[in-house]
């Protein structure tokens, strides 16, 4: 039902002196108090740090979860209801998923919990705490240490640390190292196994757009799917069980479903993946140049050869839809992100900024002494790490990236078991192996690998230098001439792991001969041991280098800019960005709006055409503007909108929250013009593209008729707030313009958390006049 709420209206009889801006950084909760609570204030936050994090209490960050260690989820109802992105339940909407009953195409919904639906494997983490564990970490280091030593100590130490607060297993504890090894966070979790699959609409919907949107603004993508995490009886976690209940959170995000405006007051929490905005110029032209090419090269084959069975046949395409969404994804990414660098001149504007700090470490003896060589050093890793690191790319992405191989790779335990003689653990090698076997076996279509693995092979062999190859494979690509279809030929007619049959009969009768014998097996482990014992000592010797100078670069320059206030690079830890709605302008002539609509979904259909099929219900809805109470203040049925929050890979499934900590949102892509993310922020053209909470909402009720989960969710409309007559009090404030928005925030905040509906504000000398009006 519809919470009553208290509802505060500002109106300002001249311009605001802090006006929304983009506020670069992903910033760790804890130190939001001390580092950006006055300027969030400013910017039209209304919770206290201590409601946006705390330990003791309730606050936003209990609300938090990471999803299944590579996506966000939060809880909007008190019974363990969460909700993350399509994409990122995508895998499990999938393992679900048959020609029978293909939830990909259909949708899902649970009408009761004995209808959710248990997935193996899936978790969430939800966080305890968060310490500063720097002291205990580099106790007695310095920059004398050497660095051996020195990386010996920090692993131990932190391992330590991470065992003594796991208190004996109850809860996933480690200890994250923070601007390239300056600083050190603990970080303490419940992890909770039960999570079960509560609804998802059809792909259709929640990937409205596909591959051709995928990154692109404007979106009118419905991206969510729903679960309900599960506790045992005791409130503890627990493996998946009947008798298990569902989880009880110490906070859930109401829904907010009232109008939207530029400039409004944003935040998004979740937990990002990987930035690396410290990295130098060196370091951006080995990403340009080298692994994003490559990546795109082979994820471009890969795509176009899965893509030609998918369309073939409907059994092909439910085996392969999450694999090609997720091999897509970046795929895409990576070209953007190249396009971007060029753009805005990154790794020209790196060399300005290196230039400075070459200058400010020389005028110094003593920072001379310490920094005056780092970058040189920098560039030095870099050029080695060049001349190998190709091996890493095609390891991961063409040798690891074939489905059979990757299998293959995964027979290495059982391999060692038969080697050793050891009958039992060879029993324990193929019960290990058996789940990956069955998931191998469900979503595999040999033709296809097959003809992967031949465009892959012949990349790898034609563009890994010869030096840097195994002998076995360099031998068998001259057997057959270079002929690489005659070398799949070979491979797939003759090894186990390319068929069920095959496969299931080894299983049953494991053999180190048969391995030994095997082309896919000893491929594989040929590349890998060739990479283990050439490439990868290479590699890590010039990576150890590179650690201690980046290390040492990211203190210099805190130390050469003490004013600045510095954000870590993400590191799939808990974080907020904040900063507000906002339209932008992707070339000259070209104004896109801050949100779209139902009628740009109808624009866009194209029955013909799998990523543009609206599903014939939606359009009757539309038909007839059916959209009860979420509809805006047009009339208009508003899809997806944008804000300028600092985002990257992990942040899918963020909760967009408005400065009284309501949900208005769902994080679910960046925009093409600011790919470079997790290299450089873009501060003119970096968005967050959210999917609006109407139009979850609207999907939820009267699209799927679940108002079974409708009614379990807070709902908050701040345009129209409760029910009954509303009672209104109204004031003018005069004070100074400085004072303004702080005055303004602290009474809103009084009143709200006191629940009062009248007040009277008294008037103050000054040059600015507000008008507060609080309804009930």
């Amino acid at each position: 039902m519809l919470k009553r709420i208290l509802s505060l209206l500002l109106f300002v009889s001249l311009s605001v002196p802090y006006a929304a801006r983009a506020d670069e950084g992903m910033w760790l909760p804890m130190l939001i108090k001390r580092l950006n609570y006055t300027d969030m204030q400013k910017q039209g936050l209304q919770l206290t740090a201590e409601e946006i994090y705390s330990v003791n209490s309730s606050s936003l960050k209990d609300a938090i979860v990471q999803f299944g260690g590579f996506c966000t989820g939060e809880f909007i109802s008190p019974e363990g209801l969460l909700l993350t992105n399509h994409h990122c339940g995508y895998s499990s909407i999938q393992s679900h998923s048959t020609t029978e009953h293909d939830y990909l195409t259909d949708g899902f919904w649970a009408t009761s919990k004995e209808e959710e639906l248990p997935n193996e494997g899936l978790f969430v983490d939800i966080l305890v705490r968060m310490d500063d564990v720097t002291g205990k970490v580099l106790e007695g280091i310095d920059n004398n240490t050497p660095e051996e030593q020195r990386a010996q100590l920090v692993s131990q130490r932190m391992q330590a640390l991470a065992k003594e607060a796991s208190n004996n297993g109850e809860y996933v504890t480690y200890v994250r190292d923070f601007f390239n090894g300056n600083e050190f966070y603990l970080f303490v979790y419940n992890r909770y196994n039960d999570v079960r699959l509560v609804g998802a609409p059809p792909s259709s919907i929640g990937k409205f757009g596909g591959d051709t949107d995928n990154w692109m603004w404007p979106r009118h993508t419905g991206d969510f799917s729903m679960f309900r995490v599960y506790m045992a009886p005791d409130g503890k976690p627990a493996p998946y069980a009947k008798s298990n209940v569902p989880y009880k959170p110490k906070h859930h995000l109401p829904i907010n479903i009232g109008d939207k405006q530029p400039g409004d007051f944003t935040m998004v929490f979740g937990f990002p993946g990987r930035t690396k905005r410290f990295m130098t110029s060196h370091g951006l032209k080995l990403e340009v140049n080298q692994l994003n090419k490559s990546r795109i090269k082979l994820r471009e084959s890969k795509l176009g050869l899965w893509k030609q069975d998918m369309d073939k046949d409907p059994a092909t395409r439910i085996k392969y839809a999450s694999k090609y969404a997720s091999t897509s994804n970046y795929y895409k990414y990576s070209i953007g992100q190249n396009e971007g660098i060029k753009r805005m001149r990154t790794i020209e504007g790196k060399i300005v900024d290196e230039d400075k700090f070459q200058a400010w470490a020389n005028a110094d003896p003593t920072r001379k002494a310490t920094y005056g060589n780092l970058l040189s050093e920098i560039a030095d890793a870099y050029k080695n790490i060049e001349q190998y690191n190709l091996g890493t790319v095609y390891l991961n992405e063409a040798v690891l990236g074939t489905e059979s191989l990757l299998m293959a790779y995964r027979m290495v335990p059982l391999y060692n078991a038969l080697k050793s003689g050891n009958e039992g653990a060879a029993r324990a090698a193929v019960e290990d192996l058996q789940p990956r076997v069955d998931a191998f076996l469900k979503d595999y279509y040999m033709p296809a690998d097959k003809k992967v693995f031949a465009a892959l092979m012949k990349y790898y062999s034609e563009d890994i230098p010869k030096e840097q190859q195994p002998d076995y494979f360099k031998n068998l690509v001259k057997k057959y001439n270079g002929n690489f279809d005659k070398l799949a030929d070979y491979v797939y007619g003759n090894s186990v792991v390319v068929t069920e049959q095959k496969l299931n009969s080894f299983l049953k009768n494991p053999t180190q001969k048969a391995l030994e014998n095997d082309p896919a097996f000893q491929i594989v482990n040929a590349i890998i041991e060739n990479y283990r014992t050439n490439i990868a000592p290479k590699l890590a010797e010039s990576n150890a280098k590179l650690d201690k100078a980046n290390r040492l670069y990211v203190a210099g320059l805190r130390q050469m800019n003490p004013d600045k206030v510095y954000y870590p690079d993400a590191n799939s830890t808990i974080r907020l960005s904040y900063g507000a709605v906002k339209d932008y302008s992707p070339q000259d002539g070209v104004l896109y709006n801050y949100y779209t609509t139902l009628d740009g979904v109808m624009m866009k259909e194209d029955p013909n055409n799998e990523e543009f099929v609206v599903p014939a219900k939606l359009k009757q809805l539309y038909q007839a503007k059916d959209y009860g109470r979420y509809a805006n203040s047009k009339g208009e049925l508003v899809t997806d909108f944008i804000t300028n929050n600092d985002i990257t890979g992990g942040n899918s499934g963020s909760p967009v929250i408005n400065g009284r900590g309501e949900l208005i949102g769902l994080a679910f892509d960046g925009n093409w013009e600011a790919m470079t993310g997790d290299l450089v922020y873009d501060p003119e053209y970096k968005r967050c593209i959210n999917m609006d909470s109407r139009y979850l909402l609207f999907l939820i009720d009267k699209f799927a008729n679940a108002q079974n989960l409708i009614q379990e969710m807070t709902i908050v409309d701040s345009e129209n707030p409760g029910a009954g007559d509303a009672a209104e009090a109204t004031a003018e404030l005069q004070v100074p313009q400085a004072e303004l928005l702080d005055a303004a925030v602290q009474e809103a905040n009084q009143r709200l958390r006191a629940g009062k509906t009248e007040f009277k504000i008294e008037k103050k000398k000054g040059d600015a006049k507000v008008k507060l009006q609080v309804k009930d």
